[in-house]
């Protein structure tokens, strides 16, 4: 086992140099990086939010908001089949989570059913039926409501859309390596290193920007809705250009339909506004739409409120548009990111707020650079004092350890947090270890007698299984805080994980090697470490 072989040699020059290369963009300025031959990596450890200084957000995403939209569509998407299946009916509305509706005809009750089942709702991600359950209830009605199994799915879904949504809308501003994950069953962490105001990322994360053109519903006043006389499948939403108005809840496109949306000025007035592009069906939609209602006003609606209500003097059908109000440039330009990046499925609720300067951050990274070099020098004088010139050897393997975590998170990309130097400070010690294991092995093994070449075999070989079921415990232990973990203990956990694979290497490999060149240049009678 001491024998050197030429895979050995090749496996731990390999590794040298992989460390090097990817370790040195770090320690070089980026005037000399970008300099660098394009066959040379670049690439540099990113810094987490502790050590950058930056924004951290605890968002929640408010699944019931997304139920009582759901509900909502549903109520519409009823009258509309019902409507068109001929079908009278009365008693239409919502009672706590459920849909009911009374169906006039009794005879068509069970037809009204079947009806429901084939139009309303969406099938399953199983393919088990459809999302909405559908039953009937005495006095010729019927109740429709969501299942559980359907709303755990929507929410996870909300969710995971919900992350890739901010995930462009930061990325549109220009913040670097933003960390953005799941914690819990709907809460999201996000973290910007660099942005230095948290208010204008939770202006840019946390608005849902649901952009739908809906039309002006204008078969009763604006009195007579405010008095309680709704009519059915309308609503009356706040207009931020004056008085509210009564507008149809179906909406004839919403913002998904989008393919770009750019701030520009308005050639006449010099004003901001939002130019906006819809894709093939939104086109020929919106085209639809605007040919069959000339003459009458539809509103552009943002979040719940009316940003403009133009009237329609034509049919627009080059699939293009613009949206007016009272823009500034930067608003403008805020609105067409959020319009760009997609609406949000439901709304985000900011849980916690947490800044850290970057004068904060620099001292963080003037601690951990301390703290590492303190922990590396004591663990080096620590081997070295006890196991002499074999101390020498793990001191070696140890250096090369760290080039090794450097690069392989270089590589990678990785964050490296406060906690993470933490972590990298304990695969150190656990490197050393098993050193320790080997060595103390190694002495054993002589003083029961063995000769120098057969104690260092043995001494390898029975330290080694230890060495193994220590670094694989650790390994899960990592494996499981990266994945269930969040922030400082994830940062952690991913420096420890790579750092257990690069130390069973290094403590066992190279020092392996090293121990084998000494003793076939020195052939010695008794080992140092005796």
């Amino acid at each position: 086992m001491i024998a050197s072989s030429r895979w050995k040699t090749l496996a731990v020059l390999a590794a040298v140099i992989f460390g090097v290369l990817f370790t040195l963009p770090n320690v070089l300025p980026a005037s000399v990086r970008d300099s660098l031959p394009a066959f040379l990596p670049r690439k540099t450890l990113n810094l987490g939010l502790d050590l950058q200084g930056g924004s951290q957000l605890l968002l929640s995403v408010n699944t019931q908001a997304l139920k009582a939209e759901k509900t909502t569509n549903l109520i519409e998407d009823t009258r509309t089949s019902l409507r068109d299946g001929g079908i009278d009916f009365t008693d239409l509305g919502q009672v706590q989570d459920a849909v009911f509706v009374r169906i006039t005809d009794p005879a068509k009750l069970s037809e009204a059913a079947n009806l429901l089942r084939k139009e309303v709702g969406a099938p399953l991600p199983s393919g088990a039926g459809r999302d909405v359950t559908i039953a009937q209830t005495p006095d010729q009605r019927l109740k429709m409501s969501f299942s559980d199994q359907a709303m755990a799915a929507e929410a996870g879904r909300a969710v995971d859309q919900s992350i890739e949504i901010i995930r462009r809308r930061i990325d549109a501003l220009g913040t670097k390596e933003p960390v953005i994950q799941r914690q819990g069953v709907d809460r999201i962490v996000v973290q910007a290193p660099g942005e230095s105001d948290p208010e204008k990322l939770k202006n840019i994360i946390g608005q849902t920007a649901k952009l739908t053109f809906q039309m002006v519903d204008d078969s009763v006043s604006l009195e007579e809705a405010a008095q309680g006389r709704v009519p059915p499948g309308s609503v009356i939403l706040p207009n931020q250009d004056g008085a509210p108005l009564l507008v149809k809840k179906r909406a004839l496109v919403d913002g998904g339909m989008l393919t770009d949306a750019r701030q520009g000025f308005d050639s006449q007035t010099g004003q901001a506004i939002v130019q906006f592009r819809f894709n093939g069906q939104g086109a020929k939609r919106f085209g639809d739409a605007t040919a069959n209602n000339i003459g009458k006003r539809f509103a552009i609606v943002l979040d719940g409120k009316i940003i403009s209500a133009p009237v329609i003097q034509g049919a627009i059908t080059g699939g293009s548009g613009q949206i007016t109000g009272n823009f500034t440039p930067e608003s403008a330009n805020n609105l067409a990111i959020l319009l760009r990046a997609g609406a949000l499925p439901a709304p985000l609720t900011v849980e916690q707020q947490n800044t850290v300067g970057a004068e904060l951050g620099a001292d963080a990274v003037r601690a951990g650079t301390i703290s590492l070099a303190i922990g590396a020098v004591a663990i080096f004088v620590f081997i070295i004092l006890a196991y002499g010139l074999f101390g020498v050897f793990a001191a070696i393997a140890l250096a090369i350890n760290v080039l090794l975590i450097f690069g392989a998170m270089s590589l990678v990309q990785a964050t490296l947090t406060f906690p993470g130097i933490a972590g990298l400070i304990l695969t150190l010690a656990v490197a050393v270890d098993a050193n320790v294991l080997i060595y103390e092995r190694v002495r054993d093994e002589a003083q029961a007698g063995r000769s120098p070449l057969s104690a260092l075999e043995v001494g390898y070989q029975r330290a080694l299984v230890s060495i193994v079921d220590a670094n694989i415990t650790s390994a899960i232990s990592a494996f499981i805080m990266f994945s269930f973990g969040a922030g400082a203990v994830k940062g952690f956990a991913w420096t420890l994980l790579i750092g257990v694979i690069t130390s069973v290497f290094t403590a066992v490999v190279i020092t392996q090697l090293l121990i084998g060149w000494w003793y076939r240049a020195t052939k010695p009678k008794a080992l140092p470490i005796v």
